[in-house]
C-alpha cells in the first residue's frame, strides 16, 4: 500500500512527523520547542522538525492564516504592538507629570537633550543587553567593562599615541577592551560550561579591580582635544552621541529582526536543545553574544569618556543592573525566546525621564531607588502572567 504524503513548503514543518532526506523519521521535540521562535536558518539535512502550536514560515515566526495574520496570539503583531503602545503611554505619562511639577524647566529643549544625552550611554549597553537576555542570559559585568574601558582609552600611553597618530587609537582600544572582556566571558559560559552569572559576576568584580590597578584609583582627564570636539560635536542640533545611540539601535534592530543571527538568538533563548537539534551552533553563537555585549559596552565607555571628559574606574558603577531594568521593563524575557530592540529603547527612555523628573522634583535618591525597584518587580509580574497565558493557551 502506497503512502501518500504532502510534503510541507520551504521554511514550515510538520507538526506531527518530519522525515529527513534520508527517508528517516525526524525527531519530534513535543511542546517544550515551542517556548521560542525557531530560526528558519536551518541546514537541509537536519532531520529536524520543531513542534509547535502552528506552522512556521521561512523567518521563523508563525505562518499567516488564511486572513494573512499570525496564528499565535501572545507573540504575535499584535502583542508587540500592545507592549510598545504601553510603554509610549507610560512615557508620554511621565511627561506630562514632568511638565506640570517641573514647569518649562522640564520642557525645555535643553532638558530634552539632556535626557537624551543621558540616555544614550545606558541605551547603547542595553542594546547588547538585549541580546544576551533574548538568549536566555544575563551579563553582569557591562558596567565594570565599560569603566575599565575608559581607563584604558585614557592611559597616558594611549593619549600620547593619539596625540602623536591619530584620536582614533583611543576609540579603538576602548572597543578593544570591550571586546576581550565580552570574549573572555563568552568563553567562560560557553564552553568552560559555567554558569553565566556567576562568570559575569566574576568579570564584574575583576574589570573593576583591573581598572582601579591601571588608574592607581586616581581620575585620568583626556587630554586629546580632537576626540573631545568630535563626540562633543552636534548634528543637526543633537549631540553626536545621541546619534551613534540611533546608530546601535538601527543597527541592533537590523540584527534581531533581519538576519539568521536573530533569528538563531530568539531560537537558542527559546529552547537550546531544539536549537542544537536544529543545526545551531549553540556554544559558538553564545560566545558571540558576550562578545557582542562586550561591543557594546566599548561604545558605552567612549561616549562615557566624551560626556565627562574623564577615564575612572568608578565610571559605569551599578549600569549593569540599570541595564536590566530597562530591558525587562522594555518587554525582552528574562527568561528568553522573545527580544525586543524598540522595547529596550522606550524601557531606556522611561527610566531616564524618571530619573529627570525626581531630580527636578529634589527627591532623594534613596526614594528614586524605591521606585524604581518597584517598577521592576511590577514589570518581572506582568511577564510571568502573560508567560504563563501563553503556556495555558
Amino acid at each position: 500500500m502506497s503512502e501518500h504524503r504532502t510534503t510541507p513548503p520551504s521554511g514550515t514543518g510538520d507538526r506531527d512527523r518530519a522525515t529527513a532526506p534520508s527517508g528517516r523519521p525526524g525527531l519530534s521535540l513535543g511542546k517544550d520547542a515551542a517556548a521560542g521562535t525557531v530560526s528558519a536558518d536551518l541546514p537541509p539535512d537536519a532531520g529536524v522538525a520543531l513542534s509547535t502550536p502552528a506552522p512556521l514560515d521561512g523567518r521563523g515566526s508563525p505562518a499567516a492564516g488564511p486572513s494573512g495574520h499570525g496564528t499565535s496570539r501572545g507573540l504575535g503583531l499584535h502583542g508587540s504592538v500592545g507592549r510598545n503602545l504601553g510603554l509610549v503611554l507610560a512615557l508620554v505619562l511621565l511627561c506630562v507629570v514632568g511638565a506640570v511639577t517641573g514647569g518649562e524647566r522640564f520642557a525645555s529643549i535643553d532638558n530634552a537633550l539632556t535626557i537624551l544625552r543621558l540616555a544614550a550611554v545606558l541605551g547603547v549597553l542595553c542594546i547588547g543587553m538585549t541580546f544576551v537576555i533574548t538568549a536566555g542570559g544575563i551579563d553582569l559585568s557591562v558596567g565594570s567593562v565599560l569603566g575599565l574601558a575608559t581607563v584604558w582609552a585614557s592611559t597616558l600611553a594611549t593619549q600620547t599615541m593619539a596625540r602623536d597618530t591619530h584620536w582614533i587609537v583611543m576609540v579603538g582600544v576602548a572597543l578593544a577592551v570591550g571586546v576581550a572582556c565580552g570574549l573572555i566571558n563568552g568563553i567562560l559560559i560557553a564552553y568552560g560550561k559555567i554558569v553565566g552569572f556567576m562568570a559575569t559576576l566574576a568579570m564584574m568584580v575583576g574589570a573593576r579591580g583591573l581598572a582601579e590597578i591601571i588608574a592607581n584609583r586616581k581620575t585620568q582627564v583626556v587630554s586629546v582635544p580632537e576626540f573631545l570636539d568630535f563626540f562633543r560635536a552636534s548634528v543637526l542640533g543633537v549631540p553626536v552621541l545621541v546619534w551613534m545611540f540611533v546608530l546601535v539601535s538601527v543597527g541592533g534592530w537590523v540584527l534581531l529582526n533581519r538576519t539568521t543571527f536573530g533569528r538563531r538568538t530568539v531560537a537558542v533563548g527559546g529552547n537550546p536543545e531544539a536549537a542544537r537539534l536544529a543545526g545551531i551552533k549553540v556554544r559558538r553563537h553564545t560566545m558571540y553574544l558576550y562578545a557582542l555585549s562586550g561591543l557594546t559596552a566599548g561604545i558605552a565607555g567612549i561616549m562615557m569618556l566624551a560626556r565627562t571628559t574623564a577615564g575612572s574606574s568608578t565610571n559605569g558603577q551599578l549600569y549593569e543592573l540599570d541595564a536590566i531594568a530597562a530591558v525587562v521593563v522594555g518587554g525582552t524575557l528574562l527568561a528568553g525566546g522573545r527580544g525586543t530592540i524598540v522595547g529596550t529603547v522606550l524601557g531606556v527612555l522611561i527610566f531616564t525621564t524618571l530619573t529627570n523628573v525626581f531630580t527636578q522634583n529634589n527627591m532623594s535618591t534613596s526614594a528614586q531607588a524605591v521606585v524604581k525597584g518597584v517598577i521592576i518587580v511590577a514589570a518581572v509580574l506582568i511577564q510571568q502572567r502573560f508567560a504563563t497565558r501563553s503556556r495555558t493557551t
